[in-house]
């Protein structure tokens, strides 16, 4: 049962042979962090236990078989599956995987009947989750599907927010996915998520070029000149503050990102390179473009040190807070949007 100053906090268990298990463990073991949201974990009783002894922890599990028995200020999972798991720290197993979706699937439905208020998802192996039933190349895609909407992958810390205009698409197949209605719609949803999301009421946005230094005027390649430019300037027109196309190369290491709100890189690495330099192991990967909130770690399943007791948990720490924040930023937002008087009189 929820109440008012409890966040609902639904995590997806991601790959059992990597260090999700082991995070959430951590993120969980003290009781304070139980203060602002009540943990809903979606695997079984008897696979969390075995996490718990193996990594020696104390923290106690409340084990349900749905969601509306969750007990606020304890850590509750939810009984997705019954039968003992093989676990083998560090190998990467199909049929893993197909316990990774099915924590990912029921997570999903319950955030999508609102039984739970966001959701946290683990890292997954984007490997072994591939099945005649599940062909995304991520979460972002999935939930996209599975919640019916324009998903962004928007990654962000304290100092920094990176956008994507393709996310996990092969590099060479990122250009031609381009387009002035897309430079648009990612645009779109940037703007908003920082309204909404993050209290930002006039965003500031910069996009970073597609070639090397945008182009140089059509010497290295004419996509920014022929797509890039024309769609900014045609998004400039109703007042939106968005800027470039900048040469991505100096654009970090000058500094240069720190005068915007937000940042949308071209392609994958153009963005998540520098983030992951600048902010990793307190950055989180944020789906925008959502009617719900998900959020994650900046990083992956972690193979190579699965099991030692060694994985951070910094970064899922760190999604966890986001997403709670969001959410109460949304509806914080939602709630001015309809009463603009109460707003104005603040």
């Amino acid at each position: 049962m929820k109440q008012k100053e409890s966040v609902l906090v639904g995590i997806s268990i991601g790959d059992l042979n990597g260090i999700g298990p082991e995070i959430i463990i951590k993120a969980y073991e003290d009781p304070r962090s139980l203060e602002l949201n009540t943990p809903v974990i979606f695997a079984s009783g008897k696979t969390m236990q075995f996490f718990k002894n193996h990594f020696k922890s104390k923290i106690n599990f409340h084990n349900i078989d749905s969601v509306d028995k969750a007990v606020l200020g304890k850590v509750n999972v939810v009984n997705v599956w019954n039968e003992a798991v093989n676990v083998d720290f560090g190998k990467e197993d199909t049929k893993i995987g197909e316990y990774a979706i099915k924590s990912l699937e029921a997570a999903t439905n319950a955030l999508k009947e609102d039984a739970i208020d966001v959701l946290v998802t683990a890292p997954i192996n984007k490997h072994n989750i591939q099945s005649d039933t599940f062909k995304f190349p991520g979460h972002t895609d999935y939930l996209a599907q599975a919640l019916n909407g324009k998903s962004l992958m928007f990654m962000v810390s304290e100092g920094l927010r990176v956008g994507l205009l393709t996310d996990h698409v092969p590099l060479k197949d990122a250009t031609n996915a381009i387009t002035e209605e897309l430079i648009k719609e990612k645009l779109a949803t940037v703007i908003k998520s920082l309204k909404q999301d993050f209290g930002i009421r006039k965003p500031k946005v910069a996009v970073l070029a597609i070639n090397p230094h945008a182009g140089d005027n059509g010497v290295i390649g004419n996509e920014d000149d022929m797509v890039l430019k024309p769609a900014l300037e045609k998004i400039k027109a109703d007042g939106t503050l968005v800027y470039g196309p900048y040469s991505a190369d100096s654009f970090f290491g000058s500094n240069t990102y720190k005068n915007f709100d937000a940042i949308m890189a071209s392609y994958h690495d153009q963005g998540l390179i520098p983030f992951k330099t600048i902010a990793f192991g307190q950055g989180v990967n944020y789906t925008a473009g959502l009617d719900k909130v998900r959020t994650s770690p900046d990083h992956g399943t972690a193979y190579e040190i699965a099991g030692q007791g060694i994985a951070d948990e910094s970064s899922l720490k760190q999604a966890i807070f986001t997403a709670i924040q969001i959410f109460r930023n949304r509806r914080a937002h939602n709630h001015y949007s309809k009463n603009p008087l109460k707003k104005m009189s603040r």
